[in-house]
């Protein structure tokens, strides 16, 4: 599915191939603290999938508790975060943040992830697949 978007301001614009079915909820500590909110909604999409089609994202270098670098892409003006993804070598998936994609009423998260980091005050999403961590 061809998705476009871009941050809160109009300052970055994108474009991908996604495929919906790998829509997916994080309840990661670090998703709760990077969007300000309970959890983090993402598709991703691999790297020769996903183009900036205008501007240019600032990057924050976030260290995980596993010590795995990740590239946290987000707009320096509005600072919408459009995107995550791995740092170094090898291929590269980009997690995109399904609020800044045009198409984000279809993209229905179908797994989540991190369940055990979920606040206790969210309902429970039934149907859908669930780890305890990643």
């Amino acid at each position: 599915m061809k998705i476009d978007g871009g941050c809160h301001c109009g300052a970055i614009t994108y474009e991908a191939e996604v495929d919906p079915e790998n829509t997916g909820i994080c309840h990661c500590i670090d998703c709760q603290q990077l969007t300000g909110t309970a959890f983090r909604v993402t598709v991703g999409a691999p790297e020769g999938q996903y183009r900036i089609t205008k501007g240019a994202p600032k990057v924050y270098i976030k260290t995980g508790s596993s010590g795995a670098k990740r590239a946290q892409g987000f707009c320096g003006e509005c600072g919408s975060h459009l995107y995550a993804t791995s740092v170094g070598d090898g291929p590269k998936v980009y997690g995109i943040r399904v609020g800044t994609a045009r198409q984000r009423e279809q993209l229905v998260p179908r797994r989540q992830s991190w369940h055990r980091s979920a606040l206790p005050w969210l309902p429970e999403f039934p149907g859908m697949a669930t780890k305890e961590e990643q």
